[in-house]
């Protein structure tokens, strides 16, 4: 990696998980980074412990399902931190259930904010780096997006439109310097898979050929590289971080 230093950022669902060991590595990396999450709260936990490595951090409070609170974002992420080179599009939610038992609603709110809070987002950024002629769009994607999973359908069908979306960007906007890839994790050991029973842990991590868990730290390293200069010839990719769960 060549380093961030001098570039912002902008992080969406930044405050925990994820999303914080990303703006982590961003400003660890020389990044300015603003923390979006709709949790005020923890956004502003993760914005000062960014601040602390030396970088500029801002917290903004937004909801990436409705248009007008997605570009009020990122126009205050430009405000706070001058520019928008890199957008990180993580903010996600889960309601899993078997087709015949999902609710409409459940659909629907999995696809507002995993997919259509995405296509918002980067809209919204598209205007400030088309003006800059340059940017990076990353979008966290999932390994159920390329495999599928039962009882996930709206979660996948959401991460399939997601890559489907990265590489719309990419042919669009490539002329203009501005790339758009994904990172697709496979299963990471988070909170959600910390509560599953070991037995279930032990059967998951079979069916992974690196014998373990991924860490957020694995997603943010691959995040860190799409953005930095090194990557500057990658575009409508997908980057699969799963311990080869799937090839």
């Amino acid at each position: 990696m060549t380093g961030l230093k001098g570039k912002t950022a902008l992080v969406t669902g930044g405050a925990q998980g994820i999303g914080r060991a990303i703006a982590m590595m961003l400003a660890a990396e020389g990044a300015d980074v603003a923390v979006s999450d709709i949790n005020l709260a923890k956004a502003e936990e993760t914005a000062a412990e960014v601040a602390a490595l030396g970088v500029r951090s801002v917290a903004i409070e937004g909801n990436v399902a409705d248009s007008a609170s997605a570009q009020a974002m990122v126009d205050k992420a430009v405000e706070a931190l001058g520019k928008l080179d890199i957008l990180v599009n993580n903010a996600g939610i889960t309601r899993d259930n078997l087709i015949m038992r999902m609710k409409e609603d459940d659909w629907d709110l999995v696809l507002d904010i995993n997919l259509k809070g995405s296509f918002n987002c980067a809209k919204a950024a598209l205007k400030h780096m088309s003006k800059a002629r340059t940017g990076r769009i990353i979008n966290i994607a999932s390994i159920v997006g390329a495999m599928g999973n039962a009882g996930q359908a709206n979660y996948v069908a959401s991460k399939a439109g997601l890559i489907g979306l990265t590489k719309t960007i990419a042919r669009e906007y490539s002329s203009r310097n501005i790339t758009a890839n994904a990172v697709a994790p496979g299963f990471i050991d988070t909170a959600m898979t910390q509560a599953l029973p070991d037995k279930v842990r032990e059967e998951l991590m079979k069916q992974i050929p690196m014998g373990r868990l991924g860490s957020s730290e694995d997603v943010a390293g691959a995040v860190a590289f799409l953005a930095s200069d090194a990557a500057s010839y990658v575009t409508g990719q997908v980057i699969h971080v799963n311990g080869g769960m799937y090839m």
